[in-house]
This record gives structure tokens, C-alpha cells and sequence, in this order.
């Protein structure tokens, strides 16, 4: 159904389908990634290797918005009951085949922006590449209508950006040598962000049951969704906390000033309950992510 108030394929459109909010997600763990490598290696960490993680992170979140966007469209699972966001095909901002040419011209723009990446971490850094397109594609093809979102999102917005990034930006060092805390943090890094899968999906769990996206909130019921967006920031606050403490004593206090944000936005969540107002609640965790990652990477740098 095309809005009439957006242009088909014109500039509005295409920032429209980027979904530039969400581009916090993808900075929060490559900021906290070279905040490691700061931490560790002070002015000798390696500029030009930061620049391109932080690109090569921005275009395949945008990459990611078109093929959730595309592929959502076309399985039907953005129809007129769906309380999110507009999307951009479904609304007829963009079409199919121009949204299909995008998804091959970001994949490529992204390959080649990480491509200089080999030269500081090997071959290796192609198969990460190759390993982020594919499970950008199949997250919205398959994993994410098996509940396996979740385990993406700590994996590719915590794990890898985390600790390829800190890596990366360090002085030459073998692959293996991440250190113990870094992980950690990366884990914890994952598990901030994931809040923002679990309230979108917590809004959008009547349609998910309805069109066969069987999403972990569809699976654990709306209860276990608000309890599991609790805990996930609170136990992601409190690793961090743990870990940076472990190296910057009273710095790492910094972070529990993202707690009461978290703890707030939980209960707005649970007041709400159901409707299309909970897409307030998803700005506020959004901004709640990026709070968390500032003063995370504050806490490392002190």
C-alpha cells in the first residue's frame, strides 16, 4: 500500500528505508571495541584499521535494514497489522527491484570497505566478511522465524565486532591473543544490544504468532519477554561493571548510571503492554544502548 506522502524512490525514501536510528547498534560495539585497544595500547593503536571497522559496521547495518525490509515484504510478515515502524516496500516508498538492486550494491560497497581489512588481520578477515553477509541474509530469510535471533545479535553486535575490532586496532598481535576481558565485555556488549531485538519483538509477538515467526518471545510468551529485557541489561551492566572494576577501580561505577535508564524503560514496557506505543519504549532503549555503550568505553578510557 503506497503512502502518498513519500515519494517512490526518491531520497526521502531510500534514508527512510537506511532506518539511520538503528546505525546506534551497529557504533556501540565497535566504539567499544577500540575503547579496549585504547585501554590496553594507549597512542599506538592503529587508526586507519578503527575507521574502516566503523565504516564496514554502518553499511552492513544498513545492508541488513534492506534485506529485513525485502525479504519481510515479500514473505508477507509487513502487512497492514503490523504496529512497528513503516517499512519501506510495504509502503511502496521503494520498490521491490530497486530495493532488490540496493541489497547487491550494499553488500558490495561493504565488501570493498572491508576488504583493506586483510591487510591488517589476514586472510582471516575475508571469512569474517563472507561470514557477516551470509547471516545478514539468512537472519531474515530463516534463523529469525526459528527464534535464533537472539544468538545472532550476541554473536555479530557483541562477540565479533568487539573483539575483531579491538584486535584489529591493537598493535600486530596473533589472532588468539584477545584478551580474556575483552570477551567478556563483548558478551556483555551483546546482551545491551539485544534489548532492542526483545522489545521489538515483545511488540510485534500477536504477529509473529500470527504469520509463523516463531521469535524467542513468541516461544517464552509476553511474561518471559519482559523479564527477559530486564535481566539482559541488568546482567550486561553488571558484567561490565565486574570486568572494568577489575582494571580501573572506581571508573567502572560510571556505568551503573545506564541502570536506572534500563530498569525505567523495563517498567514503561510492562505499563504499556500491547499496542503501537510500545515503538516509544524501542527509541528509549536505543538511546538507553548508546548511553550504555559511552560509558562503557568512558569507564575503559579513565
Amino acid at each position: 500500500m503506497k503512502d502518498d506522502n513519500v515519494e517512490v524512490n526518491s531520497y526521502k525514501a531510500w534514508l527512510l528505508a537506511a532506518r539511520p536510528k538503528t546505525l546506534t547498534g551497529a557504533a556501540v560495539p565497535v566504539m567499544m571495541g577500540i575503547a579496549c585497544a585504547v585501554d590496553s595500547f594507549g597512542c599506538e593503536v592503529r587508526w586507519v584499521p578503527a575507521v574502516l571497522c566503523v565504516l564496514f559496521a554502518f553499511i552492513m547495518q544498513v545492508d541488513a535494514n534492506f534485506v529485513n525490509d525485502y525479504f519481510d515484504f515479500m514473505k508477507g510478515a509487513d502487512d497492514e497489522q503490523r504496529l512497528g515502524p513503516k517499512r519501506a516496500c510495504s509502503q511502496g516508498w521503494v520498490t521491490a527491484g530497486a530495493m532488490r538492486m540496493a541489497l547487491v550494491v550494499t553488500t558490495a560497497v561493504a565488501c570493498l570497505v572491508g576488504l583493506p581489512l586483510v591487510y591488517y588481520g589476514g586472510w582471516e578477515m575475508i571469512m569474517v566478511g563472507m561470514a557477516c553477509v551470509v547471516f545478514c541474509f539468512l537472519y531474515t530469510i530463516s534463523l529469525s522465524y526459528m527464534g535464533l535471533g537472539d544468538v545472532l545479535v550476541l554473536v555479530f553486535f557483541g562477540i565479533v565486532p568487539v573483539c575483531l575490532t579491538c584486535w584489529l586496532v591493537s598493535p600486530a598481535s596473533p589472532l588468539f591473543s584477545i584478551p580474556l576481558h575483552v570477551v567478556v565485555l563483548s558478551v556483555a556488549c551483546g546482551l545491551a544490544i539485544d534489548t532492542l531485538l526483545v522489545v521489538n519483538n515483545y511488540r510485534d509477538i500477536d504477529n509473529d504468532r500470527r504469520t509463523g515467526k516463531m521469535t524467542l518471545i513468541v516461544r517464552i510468551g509476553a511474561r518471559g519477554g519482559l523479564w527477559l529485557y530486564l535481566l539482559l541489561g541488568v546482567v550486561a551492566c553488571v558484567l561490565t561493571v565486574a570486568v572494568i572494576a577489575c582494571r580501573n577501580s572506581w571508573w567502572a561505577l560510571l556505568v551503573l548510571l545506564y541502570l536506572p535508564f534500563h530498569v525505567a524503560t523495563a517498567a514503561e514496557m510492562r505499563r504499556i503492554g500491547r499496542g503501537a506505543e510500545l515503538n516509544r519504549v524501542l527509541g528509549k532503549t536505543a538511546r538507553n544502548m548508546f548511553l550504555y555503550g559511552l560509558l562503557s568505553s568512558a569507564a575503559l578510557l579513565a
